[in-house]
């Protein structure tokens, strides 16, 4: 299977599903993940913050997603909120992404994981909905969001990955 990200990514962001809440910092890639430096556009701080995030760890991936003032960076941090979980404050910053080019391709991911029925637009309120009510309940529902969120985070880092490039 290709990997849509240029090896540097790659080797961070091997396929792993995250608790729908904060999960445990996956302490053996801090190291890397401090060293690792992708320039200091918008779009190269987003690669950095999903990576930390991908990791479990939401205080690192919050240090920068707060820091970047545009939809992505406001994706981030409301993933970020969704996990801690602060389901109040993630809304908050669904509202202030708005409608994201990565919504399209994560609705239809969506669709064929089960999630959502084909056509449907995506809607990042009812996902954190979800979420809350799934949460640490374990069963086939909670994960479904599970793959669900991972799927969300590798579409999101793809498409900041294309755009920092």
């Amino acid at each position: 299977m290709t990997t849509p990200f240029p090896a540097a990514v790659a080797e961070l962001f091997a396929p792993r599903l995250q608790s729908l809440g904060p999960g445990t910092p996956n302490e053996p890639m801090r190291a890397k993940l401090e060293a690792c430096r992708f320039g200091q556009s918008d779009m190269a701080r987003a690669v950095h913050s999903a990576l930390w995030l991908h990791h479990d760890f939401l205080h690192e991936s919050h240090e920068i997603s707060q820091e970047i003032d545009t939809p992505t960076g406001s994706f981030l941090h409301a993933i970020m909120h969704r996990r801690e979980p602060d389901a109040f404050n993630s809304k908050y910053w669904w509202r202030r992404v708005g409608t994201h080019p990565v919504f399209t391709e994560l609705a239809t991911a969506a669709a064929e994981l089960g999630y959502l029925k084909t056509g449907t637009a995506w809607d990042p309120n009812r996902f954190v909905d979800d979420c809350e009510a799934a949460r640490d309940r374990g069963g086939d529902r909670e994960e479904l969001l599970k793959r669900v969120q991972a799927k969300e985070l590798e579409l999101l880092l793809a498409w900041c990955v294309r755009e920092a490039l």
